[in-house]
């Protein structure tokens, strides 16, 4: 049964008692804690601890806890966070997060809110703990979520029957929270909303179906047929435990009901339904079962999962027990009630859109969008094929079916050994992607340079992995919803299905990755605005950090890299010599991918940059163009730096270097701290940095054995009477992912949006749906001449097309260059941009004041007889 609300998960203090060996605070040992406050060792002994965690939870409370702002936390609740953050790093918690909690009085959402408060210091909490926080966290968020809608389905019972339905829905949930906790065997992703509740709606068919017809409402009713599970006669139920139990049988209408009414994949609940599912029921005995099964088994079964991994007892959920309830303002945006079934004059009211609710939309979306797509080439693809110098039919047939064997078995070892068939359907969407995309791209490409034969493209392996693999993440990230987009360094690729996993099933280099993106987001009309968004962070993961890691496996582009960047300063200099050959097998280019992927760095630098200085430095403006040059110096000429490490190592440490030479009072904790609220950042950034090879520290260690120690010369010119010259700040342009609206030329606050073709009927149309014009300023006949040479103008070819159809206009090129040359003429590139240019003069300028000032300290140092 569901634990008593008064007592569920609360230890008892004989319990306690009996803990107080070696290592635990008793009464006896009074003279080691002599130190700390009684309170406090009061509640270290209510919470199990042992003589090391204790001092230690004491020792961050003193040193980083104590003094901090006044929180909206007593000493109880801080020191409970700091009791948990010891014992979770010295592995010695001995009690459940549940019980935890009810001894602390706090609920989850709380504790975690405090306990990342507390983070204030780089040392503070260590990647081990925030690892365990963020698992807690993920999984709660998916139960509440399961939960909500769970609560929704309530309705499937007639109300009107008389039967009690309280005692008989526990059981559903009891089963469902068994087979969750059985990550170990069947299940590893915890936080795959998306098959979760696929499970979720297993569970549901294999207790509706038990009950009679009569008890359900509709569309129930007519979906459960008397025929699907016949009584057991006597002599069933005397044989009932000696014969083998037999699979449970798949209720198919019902099944696709509850899939109608949850806007689900019948294909893919089914799918799980006979794999994933059908081996829990079996493992836990209730395949042959005639009847629900008793609920003091199934709540036994749980009771031994939960205290095994020690997290949240989800069974509170039943009992709104107050250590699980959600924040009110998620309460207000969950559906409480069932879809009303509308009919005469009754209003649609609109539905929340709950995090189930919206992932089921997004996935419905894409398959929409793919309706028409195959998981084959189609007859135009065929064509180009078939017009290359080199037939690549075969060797494209040849890489996807061996690319989707390799992502079939790695899906199933990341999210459970029987769900390759989900694998396998998450590969075919993906697959009808990469060839609709590749026909788009293709048709773009001739329109562009008027030529059908495209070899050299076709024939690139690169081209291909790359250009499947982004339609594989569109695919995944549309499964795993918004909260998992992509994944933190600390968390492990082999079992989380977020970004860069599908680089390294693939073995597949970032930064040919990097190469496709934008190709692949101009090439696909019908991608949606967060997959857009999904994979912009994708590419700015990568020329932050991946494509920056010089691994054994694939060292390759960090030496592309270097190389492009050498000859940048070669050809700056004109008189300085490269820092060794480039890896056998590369090529010294200036090949468009990479002057664009450095141009985009340098944009990205510094757009990161103003916006750390706008939290920090607003009352010294003047520091920012100087902060800038020095980070534009590290990354064009001491850019091994840049080696398996983070763009925003760097700039933190650049701005601190700045401020101190200045004199400028700003500590590296506030600089943290600051960061830590900027979007889309990870806490190992600044407390996992490379130090040299194998041994990682703080960000200030790393600043004081590396980056200061490299750029000591450097830093201290900017104190001097003649500091060097300031680097040019990077254009911004408007991002080239969204239709954002064009100011007018000469004009204030005119701006002109793209017009997108309507799906509306024109009866219904608005005139808010139609076009909205803002005037704020004097307007005359020459402003919309403008508008017009704007409008006419083919300025527009990075945006979508303004003339009512969705198609994107071409690219000037493909940004997946080969060796700099065009399908076309095999031209070389037009060389690196004016900004590339000029950074590189600047570069030269100042290495050159650098050595004349070392020649002039020199001279003063050793004067000449």
């Amino acid at each position: 049964m569901p634990p008593k609300k008064r007592s569920s998960g609360t230890p008892q203090k004989k319990e306690l008692k009996g803990n107080m060996k070696s290592g635990s605070p008793d009464n006896s040992e009074n003279a080691v804690h002599k130190d700390k406050e009684p309170e406090f060792v009061s509640l270290s002994e209510e919470l199990q601890a042992t003589n090391p965690i204790c001092d230690h939870a004491w020792r961050i409370w003193e040193r980083e806890i104590r003094s901090m702002d006044k929180m909206p936390y007593s000493n109880r609740h801080q020191w409970g966070a700091c009791l948990f953050i010891a014992g979770m790093e010295l592995d010695g918690i001995s009690l459940t997060f549940t019980q935890f909690l009810k001894v602390v009085g706090l609920s989850v959402k709380q504790f975690i809110s405090l306990v990342r408060k507390m983070d204030v210091n780089v040392d503070t909490i260590s990647p081990k703990v925030n690892t365990a926080l963020k698992r807690l966290e993920n999984k709660y968020n998916v139960t509440l979520a399961l939960y909500q809608r769970f609560t929704c389905l309530h309705f499937s019972l007639d109300s009107g029957s008389g039967y009690d339905s309280v005692s008989s829905w526990p059981h559903c949930h009891f089963l469902f929270l068994c087979h969750l906790s059985c990550t170990g065997t069947f299940l590893q992703m915890e936080d795959d909303l998306v098959i979760a509740f696929q499970l979720l709606l297993c569970v549901l068919e294999y207790f509706t179906k038990r009950f009679t017809p009569s008890l359900l409402q509709s569309p129930y009713k007519s979906a459960v047929s008397s025929s699907t599970l016949s009584p057991p006669t006597r002599t069933s139920r005397r044989n009932q435990g000696k014969a083998k139990p037999r699979p449970p049988e798949m209720d198919v209408q019902l099944l696709e009901t509850l899939c109608k009414e949850s806007d689900c994949s019948v294909d893919e609940v089914k799918n799980v339904y006979q794999t994933t599912f059908c081996a829990f029921l079996d493992s836990v005995g209730l395949s042959g079962l005639q009847v629900l099964p008793p609920v003091k088994t199934l709540s036994k079964q749980y009771e031994e999962l939960y205290h095994k991994n020690k997290d949240f007892d989800a069974r509170l959920f039943l009992v709104d027990d107050e250590t699980l309830s959600p924040n009110k303002t998620e309460v207000s945006k969950v559906e409480m009630t069932p879809r009303k079934n509308l009919s005469g004059d009754d209003v649609a009211i609109p539905v929340p859109q709950t995090p189930i609710r919206a992932a089921m939309n997004s996935i419905q979306q894409l398959r929409v969008d793919l309706t028409s797509a195959s998981d084959q080439p189609s007859s135009n693809l065929l064509f180009y094929y078939k017009n290359c110098t080199v037939d690549p039919t075969e060797e494209i047939r040849k890489r996807v079916e061996e690319l989707g064997q390799v992502f079939i078995k790695r899906f199933a070892q990341a999210v459970g050994q029987h769900c390759e068939g989900l694998g396998r359907k998450r590969f075919n969407l993906g697959a009808q992607l990469y060839y609709k995309v590749m026909e788009s791209m293709l048709k773009s490409e001739e329109k562009r340079i008027s030529v059908q034969n495209f070899s050299k493209l076709l024939n690139n392996a690169t081209f291909h992995t790359s250009l499947l693999a982004c339609a594989l993440e569109v695919v995944m990230a549309t499964y795993v919803g918004k909260s998992f987009l992509v994944s933190g360094a600390s968390d492990s690729v082999e079992t989380d299905l977020c970004f860069p996993w599908i680089l390294d099933i693939f073995q597949l280099p970032a930064f040919d990755f990097y190469k496709v993106i934008e190709s692949f987001i101009k090439a696909e009309p019908t991608l949606k605005h967060d997959m857009m968004k999904h994979l912009e962070q994708c590419e700015h993961v990568i020329m932050e950090s991946l494509a920056w890691k010089a691994v054994s496996n694939f060292p390759l582009p960090f030496m592309w890299i270097v190389s492009f960047i050498q000859s940048l300063n070669y050809s700056a200099t004109r008189n300085s010599r490269v820092a060794e050959p480039p890896t056998p097998g590369t090529k010294a280019l200036r090949s468009n991918s990479l002057s664009l992927f450095y141009k985009k760095l340098y944009r990205m630098a510094y757009m990161r940059l103003k916006t750390l200085f706008s939290h920090l430095l607003t009352s010294h403006p003047e520091l920012e163009p100087i902060i800038w040059t020095l980070l534009q110096h590290t990354l064009q000429n001491e850019y091994e730096l840049m080696r398996d490490r983070h763009l925003d190592q760097l700039i933190m440490s650049a701005m601190y270097a700045i401020c101190k030479v200045k004199n400028v009072d700003l500590r590296f904790k506030t600089i943290v701290t600051a960061y830590k609220e900027m979007p889309n950042t990870n806490q190992e950034t600044f407390k996992r940095v490379l130090i040299r090879e194998g041994q990682y520290d703080s960000i200030i260690v790393f600043y004081n054995l590396v980056f200061m120690q490299k750029l000591k010369t450097n830093i201290l010119q900017y104190s001097s009477p003649r500091p060097p010259p300031l680097s040019p700040i990077p254009r911004i342009p408007c991002s080239p992912y969204k239709n954002s609206p064009l100011r007018v030329p000469g004009s204030n606050n005119v701006y002109v949006s793209p017009l997108k073709s309507s799906r509306m009927s024109p009866v219904v149309m608005t005139p808010r749906s139609r076009i909205l014009i803002s005037i704020g300023e004097s307007f005359g006949v020459n402003k919309f001449q403008k508008i017009n040479e704007m409008v006419s103008s083919t300025d527009w070819s990075l945006k979508r097309s303004l003339n009512g159809g969705s198609a994107p206009k071409p690219l000037k090129r493909l940004r997946f260059d080969m060796d700099g040359q065009d399908e076309a003429d095999g031209s070389k590139s037009s060389g690196e941009s004016t900004l590339i240019q000029k950074l590189a003069e600047m570069s030269s300028t100042r290495t050159r004041m650098q050595e004349q000032k070392l020649k002039e300290e020199s001279v003063k140092e050793h004067p000449e007889p």
